[in-house]
């Protein structure tokens, strides 16, 4: 609007300059520039730093607006899961990587192919590091149609995984750490690496047990309103996205704050002790 009411400003400087300092009425104007639209560009030229000026504060200002807009959403969804958390699946047969009794639970969807989850990857990393015994972690699959070699990393992870959970979270860093070189052959490279029995492998890699893992995880990622990767529930609150740390932290600070930090609730979970860290 600001720029608008300049353009405007300086249309009735040049347009009253060139009738002697007669005002100008709204459709006299508007009539003035029908039959003579190079005014405008003659109007706006002395004026153009000025403009551009404008226009970048506006833009800058449109994107400010934006931002806190986009955060105040976020701010509300975090209050609200903290009141109803998501629930995803979480029992016996979970496999995950930290102190099991961790009172915060990261539940991750991901692709191994996807350059955000790759990011998302360091971010949990990160905050494994930060947090220490007081999280647990678990990856589920979300290959996503456009990555040829998402399912084929997430079926050799699942494979792996019947043999050794630990050579599976080997597998699973391998990738996100050479996301550049992702193909079978490297998949069998990695998995030779880990120590994984290579005969196994091929076998359950048909397994319909392994392809039926990764089919739960992408129905519940979609149930729980995952369109795309990485998307993470932090002890039942949802994060759509690659975010940094600091949100993690935030969503900490809260449960904290609301006395909710208790970890997540798992149905019909035996304790197994702590799965091994990596």
């Amino acid at each position: 609007m600001r720029i608008i009411a300049a353009i405007v400003g300086c249309l009735f400087a040049v347009c009253a300059a060139r009738d002697a300092g007669a005002a100008l009425s709204r459709e006299e104007l508007k009539k003035a520039l029908d039959a003579n639209p190079d005014l405008i560009i003659e109007a706006l030229q002395p004026k153009r730093k000025e403009l551009f000026d404008l226009v970048r504060q506006a833009a800058g200002e449109e994107e400010a607006r934006a931002a806190k807009e986009r955060e105040a959403a976020m701010e509300k969804e975090i209050d609200d899961a903290i009141l109803k958390p998501l629930q995803p699946a979480l029992d016996d047969k979970t496999r995950f990587r930290g102190n099991k009794k961790a009172k915060y639970t990261v539940v991750e969807y991901s692709d191994f192919q996807c350059p955000y989850c790759s990011r998302g990857f360091h971010t949990v990393e990160a905050l494994r590091k930060k947090l220490g015994d007081d999280v647990r972690f678990v990856f589920k699959h979300k290959p996503l149609d456009f990555h040829p070699m998402a399912m084929p990393a997430a079926l050799y992870m699942e494979a792996l995984s019947l043999q050794s959970e630990e050579k599976a979270w080997q597998f699973h860093d391998k990738l996100f750490q050479n996301q550049d070189k992702l193909s079978v052959a490297f998949f069998d490279e990695v998995a030779k690496e880990v120590g994984a029995d290579a005969v196994r492998l091929k076998k359950d890699l048909d397994n319909q047990a392994v392809k039926d893992k990764i089919k739960a995880d992408m129905d519940e990622a979609a149930k729980l309103g995952f369109t795309g990767t990485p998307g993470f529930v932090f002890n039942g609150v949802p994060l759509r996205g690659a975010y940094p740390i600091e949100f993690f932290e935030k969503i900490v600070a809260k449960l904290e704050g609301k006395g909710a930090g208790k970890g997540a609730k798992d149905k019909g979970a035996k304790d197994k002790g702590d799965a091994p860290k990596h």
